[in-house]
């Protein structure tokens, strides 16, 4: 008999085929834990040898362990479990382009509605494609879902998002078991679930909500980082420039807030960045402008410490973001649906 703390339990007389009773064998003993991260399990031979069966059929089964990343094989050594599992809750990977608290608040959002019967991953792959390609050939068919923010730089730090590489690794997932997230990809319009951002319109709907303020400033400033590490959707930029050329506003875009900045009354600033919104509030401060009257300030995304501050924001929802996700997932939905955004004025502008 095999030295090995598993055990290959064969029905002669079931129909399941015999590689799937061998797969669902060993799956059982590691939810059971009569095997654990680390364990050896018997050779493709000596399971071959010892259950009269054809050495195509056992390695048929350990192929598909190994695609689900169950098992692993050492060169030399033989073949080890790698990770647990829990064959009643579905998996999702989470593939996260940065981490931060914007994302954050997504994910947590998702978690909280996926509930504790599912096994959710995160994985970030800083805007990366290179990176994301290797996390996606290591983990696919690993998992029942996979949830991916498609945003990347390149050479020069600008951002892009359609890559024809990460594209075709893409198709090559289920369309049923994919969803993408935050950024639109029309290449899955119909084809899988998505809830995204629309970064153009948003913003110039978003300004347009907010016109009746904006009326009170002679020039609007979008402060838009333009070498980052993690660099901003440029379709902020070009749905704000035509904002600006539809009711002829004067306007300006800096890539930062600097240092002792000639601030003058009567403008306004779109700040994307939190050093930046800090800085500038502080100078307003320190050249006693009168926040909201003299000079006005609108932060991209917001948070609870904007919301303290009273700090005008123009945003998407995240936490909605989240649930619409999870919503998708659980009732198998492949709709594309675009993440309510909007001016929330606090008296900053």
């Amino acid at each position: 008999m095999l030295a090995t703390k598993t055990s290959i339990r064969l029905d002669e007389n079931s129909r399941i085929p015999k590689y799937l009773q061998i797969v669902h064998s060993i799956i059982e003993d590691i939810e059971t834990q009569h095997l654990a991260v680390g364990d050896k399990i018997p050779s493709i031979n000596e399971i071959s040898e010892e259950y009269y069966l054809s050495r195509d059929t056992v390695e048929k089964a350990y192929n598909q362990l190994k695609e689900k990343k169950i098992i692993v094989s050492v060169k030399g050594k033989g073949y080890y479990v790698a990770r647990n599992i829990s064959h009643n809750k579905e998996t999702v990977l989470f593939l996260m382009n940065k981490l931060s608290n914007y994302k954050l608040r997504i994910y947590n959002s998702f978690i909280d509605s996926m509930g504790s019967s599912v096994q959710v991953d995160l994985q970030i792959y800083h805007c990366d494609a290179k990176n994301l390609l290797n996390i996606l050939e290591e983990n696919m068919g690993a998992y029942d879902h996979f949830v991916i923010m498609p945003h990347f730089k390149n050479e020069d730090k600008s951002h892009y998002n359609h890559d024809s590489n990460v594209l075709e690794m893409l198709k090559k997932i289920p369309s049923e078991k994919l969803l993408i997230m935050d950024n639109y990809l029309a290449d899955f319009e119909g084809e899988a679930a998505a809830i995204y951002q629309d970064f153009k319109h948003d913003i110039y709907k978003a300004l347009c909500e907010g016109i009746f303020q904006l009326q009170n400033y002679e020039k609007l400033l979008l402060v838009y980082p333009q070498q980052t590490v993690y660099p901003y959707p440029r379709e902020i930029m070009e749905g704000f420039k035509k904002f600006c050329k539809d009711f002829e506003f004067d306007h300006e875009i800096l890539e930062t807030v600097y240092t002792d900045m000639e601030l003058r009354s009567g403008d306004v600033f779109i700040v994307i960045e939190e050093n930046d919104l800090v800085n500038l509030v502080k100078q307003v401060r320190e050249q006693n402008l009168a926040l909201g009257e003299d000079i006005g300030i609108i932060s991209y995304n917001d948070t609870p410490l904007k919301e303290l501050l009273g700090i005008t924001v123009i945003s998407t929802d995240f936490k909605l973001m989240g649930e619409t996700a999870a919503y998708m997932i659980r009732k198998q939905k492949k709709e594309s649906v675009k993440n309510v955004f909007n001016f929330i004025n606090r008296g900053s502008v």
